[in-house]
Formats: C-alpha cells, sequence, structure tokens
C-alpha cells in the first residue's frame, strides 16, 4: 500500500513485537516441544518404534527452529509439500525483494512481525507433518480444552442467561431487544480476553462471571460502533420479513472465547437479527489457541453432553443450528498464510467471493485486526475505512481486546492519553473496541 506506514517489526528494541519474537515466541516452542516429549508413551503404544522416531523427529526440527529465531538466522522457504506450500515460499520472495540489505535475506527481528509471527506457527506445522504417522496430532489440543473446562462455571452462567433471555425474546420491544444485543455483543468482544498465545501458552480461562462484569468493563471499550452495527441488523430485519440475513463470523480463539461468539450467534438466531451464521475458522492449529473444525465440533459435543441443564440445551440447539445449515463453518488455507487481507481478492478471490454474501461480517480478536489494517506504525487518529485498503467484502465489525502496538480510528489525543497514563495500554488486553466499516 503506496505511502503507508512500515511494518511492526522486532528490530524495535522493546516493543511488543521485540518481546514476542525475543521471549514468547520461544517459551511457546518450549512448551510445544515439552508437549510432544510428553505424548512419547502414546505414540509408542499407538504407532510403535515408529512413533517414538517421529517424536524424536518433530523434536529435533522445532528445537532447529528455536535456535534460527533465537540467533535470528535468515528465514528459510517451506519444504514439506501441502497445500499452501508454494503461496508462502512466494511471500518469502516478496519478504525478500523488500530487503535492502546486501545479503537480502528476511531474518526473524528485521522483518514483518506480522510475517516472521504467522511462520513460526506454519513451521510447527511443518515440522508435524514431516513427522509421520503422528503428523496430525494437533500440539495446541490439551490447552485448548484445558482453556473450556476451567472456565466451565462462566460457560454455565452464560447458557443460563441465554436461555432464560429465549424465553422472552418473542416479547422483548425494541429497545430492548438492542439491550440484549449489545449484552452479547460485550460478552463476544470480552471473550477475547482468554488467548493463549498472549499468555505463551500459560492458563488464561474464564473464572469469574462475564454477565456480572459488563457494566464495569464499559469504560474500557475505546471505539464504541455498536449503534451502527445494531441499526445494520435491525434494518436488514424489518426489510427482509421473509428473506435470509446473513452474519458471518471470522472466528479467534477456542475454548472460553468460542463460547461467547456461539452464544452470540445463537441470540442471533433466536432474535431473527439474523437467519444464518457462517463460521470461518483455520484449517491447521495456529496461534496456539485458535479455532479448527476440531475445536469447533468439540466444543459444541462438551456443552451438549454437559450434566447442566441450560447448557445442554445450548448444545442440543447449535448440534440441530448445524444439521439445519443454519450455522455454517468453513475453513480455507487463506486465514493462515501472512498476507493483509486487502491481498484477499487477488490470492483467494474465492473466498472473497464468499464473504460477499454476507450482510455484515464480525472479525473477531488481535490477528484478524492487524491483518485487516496491515499490521502498520498507523497514527492513532487514521480512519479505519482507510487502512483497510480497499478490503471490503461487506460491512464489517472488528471485535478485538488490545493485545498489539495498534489501533486506529480514535479521537484526537485519545491513544496519547492512554500512552501518558498506561504506557502498555495497547497490548494488556484490558481495553477493547467495536469497530465498523459500513458502506459509504
Amino acid at each position: 500500500m503506496a505511502g503507508s506506514p512500515e511494518s511492526l517489526s522486532g528490530q524495535d528494541v522493546g516493543s511488543f513485537a521485540y518481546l514476542t519474537i525475543k521471549d514468547r515466541i520461544p517459551q511457546i516452542l518450549t512448551k510445544v516441544i515439552d508437549t510432544l516429549h510428553r505424548h512419547k508413551n502414546e505414540f509408542f503404544e499407538k504407532h510403535g518404534e515408529e512413533g517414538t522416531e517421529a517424536e524424536k523427529k518433530a523434536i529435533s526440527l522445532l528445537s532447529k527452529l528455536r535456535n534460527e529465531l533465537q540467533t535470528d538466522k535468515p528465514i528459510i522457504p517451506l519444504v514439506e509439500k501441502f497445500v499452501d506450500t508454494d503461496i508462502w515460499n512466494q511471500y518469502l520472495e516478496y519478504q525478500q525483494s523488500l530487503m535492502n540489505e546486501s545479503d537480502g535475506k528476511p531474518r526473524w527481528f528485521y522483518s514483518p512481525w506480522l510475517f516472521v509471527e504467522c511462520y513460526m506457527y506454519r513451521r510447527i506445522h511443518e515440522a508435524i507433518i514431516q513427522s509421520p504417522p503422528i503428523d496430525d496430532f494437533d500440539v495446541f489440543k490439551e490447552s485448548k480444552e484445558q482453556n473450556f473446562f476451567e472456565s466451565q462455571e462462566s460457560v454455565m452462567t452464560l447458557c443460563a442467561y441465554l436461555q432464560e433471555s429465549m424465553k422472552a425474546v418473542e416479547e422483548l420491544g425494541e429497545e430492548q431487544l438492542k439491550g440484549e444485543f449489545f449484552k452479547f455483543l460485550q460478552v463476544s468482544l470480552w471473550g477475547n480476553k482468554c488467548d493463549l498465545s498472549l499468555s505463551g501458552g500459560e492458563t488464561s480461562s474464564q473464572k469469574n462471571n462475564l454477565m456480572n462484569s459488563l457494566q464495569d468493563l464499559q469504560p474500557f471499550v475505546l471505539v464504541n460502533d455498536s449503534e451502527r452495527l445494531w441499526s445494520l441488523l435491525s434494518n436488514c430485519k424489518k426489510t427482509r420479513e421473509k428473506a435470509s440475513v446473513r452474519v458471518d463470523i471470522v472466528l479467534d480463539n477456542a475454548g472460553f472465547e468460542l463460547i461467547t461468539d456461539l452464544v452470540l450467534a445463537d441470540f442471533l438466531l433466536s432474535s431473527k437479527l439474523a437467519t444464518e451464521i457462517h463460521f470461518y475458522g483455520k484449517m491447521i492449529p495456529w496461534f496456539v489457541s485458535d479455532t479448527t473444525i476440531h475445536d469447533f465440533n468439540w466444543v459444541i459435543k462438551q456443552v451438549k453432553h454437559s450434566n447442566h441443564k441450560w447448557t445442554s440445551k445450548c448444545g442440543v440447539d447449535w448440534a440441530n443450528y448445524i444439521k439445519m445449515g443454519r450455522w455454517v463453518y468453513h475453513d480455507h488455507l487463506f486465514w493462515t498464510l501472512p498476507h493483509e487481507y486487502w491481498a484477499m481478492p487477488q490470492v483467494a478471490p474465492d473466498l472473497y467471493a464468499e464473504l460477499q454474501k454476507a450482510d455484515v461480517i464480525l472479525f473477531k480478536g488481535d490477528l484478524n485486526y492487524r491483518k485487516l489494517t496491515g499490521d502498520r506504525k498507523w497514527a492513532f487518529t487514521i480512519p479505519f475505512h482507510q487502512v483497510l485498503n480497499g478490503f471490503h467484502p461487506a460491512p464489517l465489525c472488528s471485535l478485538r481486546t488490545l493485545k498489539a502496538e495498534i489501533q486506529v480510528g480514535l479521537q484526537p489525543g485519545q491513544g496519547e492519553e492512554l500512552t501518558a497514563s498506561e504506557p502498555n495500554w495497547l497490548t494488556t488486553g484490558k481495553y477493547g473496541i467495536f469497530q465498523f466499516d459500513g458502506p459509504l
């Protein structure tokens, strides 16, 4: 994008990108190696000697990766053939073409942070697929499931609240319906705090009752375009009594956050603000806690088999929505590529065309925001619409708690004030946004 500022990168010593590459990513790799090591008996029981050898091979590939990263070696092409290998290697060549140094090799600390962080997760996947017969092992599965189990109380409270509000949803007046909509929207936003890649894979479950804290969390919403989202959906509902209203949700984390997204999706259908919901997840394990099809189905099954009656009622409803085709799950390799979203029409025109069918798209979480904005050093006040750089498949809204040093569309002085009072406000997940971009 011509005239845009430089990318966030690890060369800014002390920045969040720098600390991520220096500390958080090696910590995540160490946990992955540890996870494989802990499962070696299981691999042996399942696959015999071959399983043990595969575990050793994967660990040695990951140790090599960790060493490359910690010594700031050049970033090397992917070798194992997978559906996206060529696209990745072309992107690597493109990054190389942008280098000014004489050796012209992209390196960990001197390349765009978005690229190297995505590349690291893609290399973890490569180490696993190079190690059959354990090549379908999800190294993050345990931590995602732990996050769900540790958030049980909150899951039950949320499901009970949803079932309660469903009973009366037909009777709600316009203003009351709007109030409920805002509540479920906020639940989905604050669910985004439960991010395992931010915590380096350490537990980040939701222990307290989110419904009770919504009021207290209100002041931490820095950009609140939820009114615009409401008017779009309520207009769709009024003008299309019989026709379909489609909401697409580009998912972020599995575990508790996924529950908050499913609860919002259920509310949208039950209140007739939408008639169908399309979910998008990752094709491969990603950023520690991102949702794959396995996580999506697993969570719904867990909820359905809960011994808490309102929770299991939710699970039964959700499984039915999938059967009826009112909830549709898609995965696409584009979501685990390093490209900014404005490249989607060229790189993944089929996905862009699919998103164009939506009445509104909700982008959950930080990685989606980084890709929407190109992960660059934008001024805080630059308009959201402008940094999307022509990416407008449909009206869209970012629901995100801030965990990276990027935020646009703020009021003049707002960012500076926050920096003065809380130097780390951009990266702690304490603040959130509902940032909307609609038809101009």
